[in-house]
C-alpha cells in the first residue's frame, strides 16, 4: 500500500529517460509497482501519474486494460487454468474443479497463507498442449489432476524455480552506452536509430 520505494523511484527515473515521451513509460513503470508490492495500489498509481504527467484515472485507465496488473493483493503464486476450447475438450472443467478442491478456494479466490490466487484464463497459446495452465505466467502443458497436485506440493515446499507474483524478470535490461535509441521525440529523429547497423557505401 505504498508509492514506489526510494530504490524503485531511481529504477522509474531509469526507464522513463528511455522514452522520448513520459506516457511512453508507463507499461514498465506499472510492472515496477506490481513487483514491489504484488500488485497495483492506489498510492501508486498516484505516484506514476506524477512520474509520467497524466492523472491517476489514466494510470488507471491504462492498469485495468492489461489481464497481468492486479489491483487486488494476490497469492505469491498465481494459477491460471485455460478454460476455452481446447483445453475444455481435454479435461479443463475437471482440472478447475479439482484445483478448487486441492486449494480450498473458488476460482477468483486466495488461499488463507495468501500462497495461491487461482483463476481461469482464456486462450494461452498453447492448444496443442491442452489441458494447460500457467502459474505466474509461466507455462505448464497437459496438466493431469495429480500433475496439480504435484505442482502444489512443489511450489509449497520451494523446490520449483518460480519467482513470486509481481517479478517480471530477474535481470533487470540495461542498454550499454551508445546503443540507446534516445530520448528524442519522434518529430525531432533525422536519421536511422543509431543501433540499426548501416552499412558503408563501397
Amino acid at each position: 500500500m505504498s508509492r514506489l520505494s526510494p530504490g524503485n523511484e531511481i529504477i522509474a527515473h531509469e526507464i522513463l529517460a528511455r522514452y522520448p515521451r513520459p506516457k511512453s513509460a508507463l507499461i514498465p513503470l506499472l510492472h515496477l509497482a506490481q513487483e514491489q508490492d504484488g500488485h497495483i495500489t492506489n498510492e501508486a498509481m498516484e505516484h506514476l501519474a506524477e512520474l509520467v504527467g497524466v492523472t491517476p484515472a489514466e494510470v488507471l485507465g491504462t492498469c485495468s486494460f492489461y489481464e497481468m496488473f492486479k489491483l487486488e493483493p494476490t497469492g505469491s503464486y498465481l494459477i491460471n487454468i485455460c478454460g476455452t476450447m481446447s483445453c475444455q475438450l481435454l479435461g479443463a472443467d475437471e482440472l478447475i474443479h479439482h484445483a478448487e478442491h486441492t486449494l480450498g478456494i473458488k476460482v477468483g479466490g486466495t488461499t488463507d497463507d495468501g500462497m495461491f490466487t487461482l483463476e481461469r484464463a482464456e486462450c494461452q497459446a498453447a492448444c496443442t498442449e491442452a489441458p494447460c495452465l500457467q502459474v505466474n505466467y509461466r507455462h505448464e502443458y497437459r496438466v493431469t489432476p495429480v500433475d496439480f497436485d504435484h505442482l502444489v506440493a512443489e511450489l509449497r515446499a520451494g523446490s520449483k524455480d518460480v519467482p513470486v507474483h509481481g517479478t517480471l524478470s530477474r535481470v533487470r535490461q540495461q542498454i550499454p552506452a551508445g546503443r540507446s535509441v534516445g530520448a528524442v521525440p519522434p518529430e525531432q529523429v533525422t536519421g536511422p536509430p543509431v543501433w540499426l547497423p548501416v552499412e558503408e557505401a563501397k
